[in-house]
């Protein structure tokens, strides 16, 4: 992002704006250094209920940030918005991840570890992760096609360059997509054998499988977890594990 963020001591006051990093942060032991989270850092429940809200990731209440005097913010370009960032950097340092794949979450998990001097620790859950993920079995799907959507009424799905794709790819799927990023109320350039309604950010129930069905005749309809599918923190530690399962029900 061509920005340079520097930390003078060891962060102490922590605030984060990502729900996945915040789990992150947790795993990482930072419990009563990290003072602030959005509404939507559901993870760890405790966190949830005890810490201080900043208000959303795209609508942070920067009199909150303000009263909780951080030495350090962090955040991400696709989950905030420029604007809220621009005026947080003027009251403390905000580390910012841009996490397209896998290789990006390595590093960010890594970065953090060093930003919050818990490098030991985050070495170890990248470790894992690593090996978990080479060890990930995906029976030949090099075939199937997923449409994957996260967004109801616009439709909206997940296309390339976005972190889902990579995690589809590492199920041995490809991507129903071509279109970059997050296409709306786009036709696939390639009839899905699976639609993915993922539990996040929109809410997909049972009752979106019926119109879904209709609309995809010839595809599978599943409800997925998008926390695994999206969440690039340390909740990739059980993801595999995860995708096996789901490639075992679908094969």
């Amino acid at each position: 992002m061509g920005r340079e963020v520097v930390l003078p001591n060891v962060p102490q006051r922590i605030i984060s704006l990502v729900p996945s990093q915040t789990e992150l942060l947790y795993d990482l032991g930072l419990g009563d250094r990290v003072v602030g989270i959005t509404k939507f850092c559901i993870y760890p429940e405790i966190w949830y209920r005890s810490k201080t809200r900043v208000g959303g990731t795209k609508s942070v209440d920067i009199d909150m940030v303000r009263k909780l005097q951080p030495d350090l913010i962090i955040g991400n370009k696709e989950e905030n918005d420029q604007s809220d960032i621009e005026l947080l950097e003027k009251m403390a340092p905000v580390w910012m991840s841009d996490v397209y794949n896998l290789e990006d979450a390595i590093t960010m998990l890594g970065e953090v570890g060093v930003i919050t001097d818990t490098s030991d620790k985050a070495s170890q859950i990248v470790e894992i992760i690593q090996e978990r993920f080479d060890a990930l079995r995906n029976p030949n799907q090099s075939g199937k096609h997923v449409a994957y959507f996260i967004w109801y009424n616009p439709d909206m799905v997940a296309g390339k360059q976005t972190f889902i794709d990579d995690m589809i790819a590492r199920c041995g799927w490809k991507n129903a997509f071509d279109t970059n990023r997050y296409p709306v109320d786009a036709e696939p350039d390639h009839a899905p054998d699976f639609v993915f309604l993922s539990s996040e950010p929109y809410p997909f129930r049972e009752k979106h499988v019926e119109r879904m069905q209709s609309k995809f005749p010839n595809a599978n309809v599943v409800l997925v977890d998008g926390e695994y599918f999206s969440w690039y923190g340390s909740r990739l530690l059980n993801a595999p594990d995860y995708f096996e399962s789901l490639i075992a029900e679908l094969s």
